[in-house]
């Protein structure tokens, strides 16, 4: 950390400010605090909404489309690297936001229609506009902000005979009206009734039902892939159920084959896993957020009326619930795979441990017949070496004989042959000796 101090100021005793280095890091994760702030909306303002879903490489032509739009309106564009933006076109606002896996874009007009949910705040943007914008629509709302009390005829009319769905909000300074249904437009609809609550706290509502609206159908994203993936999911439960049962037969199993049944049960796994990992841990995120949002809006009963806590807890939790199982399940057939192969490996570890053994006592049975084999063999290698010391010793005598010295051929031949045993024999061990000493 780097401060500057006034030097000038310290001499001449005067209260010195320190001059702190602002680094990169630092002045980046400051501004991420501010990069979202809260729109002011006033009431009778119509709302527009919708959230696209983008994929990396649609994230420059998204950028391009929006530069499109705001050159249309003669408007600054963002910055390239802007994950929000705010600006004022002519007869409406814009405000959009860049998130990780989606984009949104909501548009704000003052004023509203007679006929509710007859106009809304995106007619200035041309359709052409929309047929081009990239990425898949994952929510679409529009929103009434008024300081009109609905009749349940109008509620009946303005959603469409659906049920409505009704909360006090913001501890009981506005009320909330919606049925999280796609309406003929192919919009939701939100109907928001308040004269208390300023412009911030407005634009704070209807920002945390926006959130709610397209939270959970990010959440929802995981619900079809759950239900795909349970039947390929029972079908390896089953398998695995089948080769535990081989694997009782201890006669009759094959256990190379089922190791190799395992492992291919194992790597299927460890695929669905390493496949939806990522989608179904952003469901849980996105369900946090969404619960988070709803407990932010502080409701309150509104008679005749189901919270929109309620209906969201009863319909959104099943779903997230079920992608959860579906992890569980995924998570225990993983363990029971590795412990029915630990079990099969811990059996082939055994047969091989009981061939080695039976090798080992062949290998020392083989070794002691040929430590029987090797002493005959030295038994009849010292007879050898007597009966040819004796041919040499012959032809000696033959060669004493011819000097005249008298001695009895026979004689010295039958002492010699217990005296050349014993002496070949003792040889014969300290040349073993020698010689087991050196491999030693």
């Amino acid at each position: 950390m780097t401060i500057q101090l006034n030097k000038e100021a310290v001499k001449g005793g005067i209260k010195n400010t320190p001059c702190l280095w602002v680094s990169e890091t630092r002045q980046s994760l400051s501004q991420e605090l501010h990069n979202r702030p809260s729109v002011q909306i006033a009431i009778c303002t119509t709302i527009s909404h919708i959230a696209v879903r983008i994929s990396p490489d649609q994230r420059e032509k998204e950028f391009q489309q929006l530069c499109t739009l705001c050159a249309r309106y003669n408007a600054p564009p963002p910055e390239p690297d802007a994950c929000c933006y705010y600006q004022h076109f002519t007869g409406f606002q814009i405000r959009w936001e860049r998130h990780l896996e989606f984009s949104s874009y909501t548009f704000i007009r003052s004023g509203i229609s007679d006929t509710l949910f007859d106009s809304f705040a995106i007619e200035f943007v041309p359709q052409q506009w929309f047929d081009e914008l990239a990425g898949e629509l994952v929510s679409a709302v529009n929103v009434v902000l008024t300081a009109v009390s609905p009749s349940e005829e109008l509620l009946c009319q303005a959603f469409e005979n659906y049920q409505v769905l009704g909360s006090k909000v913001s501890s009981g300074r506005a009320n909330v009206f919606t049925s999280f249904r796609i309406h003929s437009d192919g919009f939701s609809r939100l109907y928001i009734q308040s004269s208390a609550l300023n412009a911030y706290q407005a634009g704070r509502l209807v920002q945390r039902l926006l959130e709610i609206e397209t939270y959970q159908m990010m959440a929802l994203l995981s619900l079809p892939i759950a239900k795909a993936l349970s039947a390929d999911v029972a079908k390896i439960e089953q398998r695995l159920v089948v080769i535990s049962q081989s694997m009782a037969l201890i006669n009759d199993a094959d256990d190379g084959k089922t190791l190799i049944a395992l492992s291919h049960l194992a790597s299927q796994t460890e695929q669905i896993l390493a496949d939806i990992s990522y989608r179904f841990s952003a469901t849980n995120a996105y369900y946090d957020l969404v619960c988070s949002r709803i407990t932010q809006l502080k409701e309150q009963d509104i008679s005749n009326k189901e919270r929109l806590s309620e209906f969201v807890t009863r319909r959104l939790s099943p779903g997230v619930k079920t992608c959860q199982a579906l992890t569980r399940r995924l998570d225990a057939l993983t363990c029971r795979i590795e412990r029915a192969s630990g079990l099969l490996r811990t059996r082939v570890d055994l047969s091989i441990e009981q061939q080695n053994q039976k090798l080992l006592a062949a290998i020392n049975q083989r070794g002691e017949v040929q430590l029987r084999l090797q002493q005959i063999v030295e038994g009849v290698s010292i007879v050898a070496i007597v009966y040819y010391s004796m041919s040499l010793l012959d032809y000696v005598l033959n060669a004493l004989a011819s000097v005249d010295l008298a001695l009895d051929k026979t004689l010295v031949k039958g002492a010699a042959v217990p005296v050349l045993l014993v002496f070949t024999w003792l040889v014969m061990r300290f040349l073993l000796r020698v010689i087991k000493n050196q491999t030693n």
